[in-house]
């Protein structure tokens, strides 16, 4: 039976689900259920769209800090719905907040309950790292067999892997929307960075660009990838650097 103050914390995935408030009513049902019986209070609901996987969670922060300040326990729906991040759930179980999960009635607030959590958190990370390590294995294995008979395309080896291969990590995956975020993230703060000296060679007179082009690779500032900048990629520079002004 529920006793005390509560602050319950929500999460969807997708910013669809945010606006539909799929999975949303499922939660907050799950938490009036543990909460059903006894004195309790629910002292605010927290609800944040943010992928699982992620450990920045302002909502997340400002739940824990709501329940510390008050004095009340945290209470999630799920385990699941909370975190996939090993390193998250141990900092929220070293917060002191009790943390209470519907799906987990037997693990109990308090020292006891952090205890479970922090060893359920190690059982995690081990077997993502058993996983990780079957998987490296595995595509060694693959890789010798394909050695050894020398047939790159038999139908009878399976592929293992990302078949994108480095591409996915550029963003050209579909649905790889956090890596195309990073990938203009660190275009943005790249152009943040040469904006003060491609604002200086045009003070010399020179805004073509072709002329800025060559002026960057005179001064030994190599383009994003390395090799020579083209005038595609000192086009876009301008773009960010104009972006980021207005």
């Amino acid at each position: 039976m529920a006793e005390g103050k509560f602050v319950s914390y929500l999460r969807v995935s997708t910013d669809k689900q945010g606006r539909s408030g799929l999975g949303i009513e499922a939660q907050r049902e799950a938490v009036l259920r543990y909460l059903n019986g006894g004195q309790w209070a629910l002292s605010a609901e927290y609800v944040e769209t943010e992928s699982g996987r992620r450990s920045d969670r302002p909502k997340l922060a400002a739940a824990l800090s709501h329940a510390k300040a008050i004095g009340a326990k945290l209470v999630f729906a799920k385990l699941d719905r909370l975190t996939r991040n090993v390193d998250l759930l141990r900092a929220l179980v070293a917060s002191g907040v009790d943390l209470v999960f519907c799906d987990l009635p037997t693990v109990p607030p308090g020292p006891m309950g952090r205890f479970l959590l922090t060893q359920m958190a190690a059982v995690a990370e081990l077997e993502a790292g058993l996983i990780g390590e079957r998987t490296k294995n595995a595509l060694a294995a693959a890789r010798k067999r394909i050695e050894k008979t020398g047939q790159r395309g038999r139908p009878d080896i399976k592929r293992l892997g990302n078949p994108n291969g480095a591409r996915a990590l550029k963003g050209k995956q579909v649905g790889n929307a956090e890596a195309v975020a990073k990938i203009k993230a660190n275009a943005t703060q790249r152009a943040g960075d040469l904006k003060a000296i491609v604002e200086d060679i045009k003070r010399g007179g020179i805004t073509t660009v072709r002329g800025i082009a060559e002026e960057l690779h005179t001064r030994g500032i190599r383009a994003p990838r390395g090799d020579a900048w083209h005038p595609t990629a000192v086009s876009r520079l301008l773009t960010r650097i104009q972006g980021a002004g207005s």
